[in-house]
């Protein structure tokens, strides 16, 4: 599956902002798929995570309360919605897809567990 997210953009603290992961192939809906996100001078961290029916959801401690991952499959789409954001919310935010494999639910926010990663999407968060 191939993966392209979109969304981020400039936003104030406080501010939102909803990212979006599109996805190819008819396979989409079998997939995991995971919000990772790099800011300047850090190792990519994991933000959020949904099963393949949208029936399980994970969130980072960071995220936590202030992001919403939800899917489409009908438009094999994965969103993320970011409300109160805070300046250190800034980062390059990738979307990337895992096969539901127990091991893989057991790491979830694991970056090695995924397969496929989309190009990231550019989020910053200043006044």
């Amino acid at each position: 599956v191939q993966l392209q997210a979109s969304g981020g953009g400039l936003v104030q603290p406080g501010g939102f902002l909803r990212l979006s992961c599109a996805g190819s192939g008819r396979s989409f809906s079998s997939y995991i798929i995971g919000w990772f996100r790099q800011a300047p001078g850090k190792e990519r961290e994991f933000a959020a995570a949904i099963t393949w029916n949208g029936g399980n959801t994970y969130y980072a401690d960071s995220v936590k309360g202030r992001c919403t991952i939800s899917r489409d499959n009908a438009k094999n789409t994965v969103y993320l919605q970011m409300n109160s954001l805070k300046p250190e919310d800034t980062a390059v935010y990738y979307c990337a897809s895992a096969s539901p494999q127990p091991q893989i639910l057991r790491s979830i926010s694991n970056a090695g567990g995924y397969e496929n990663w989309g190009q990231g999407t550019q989020v910053t968060v200043s006044s």
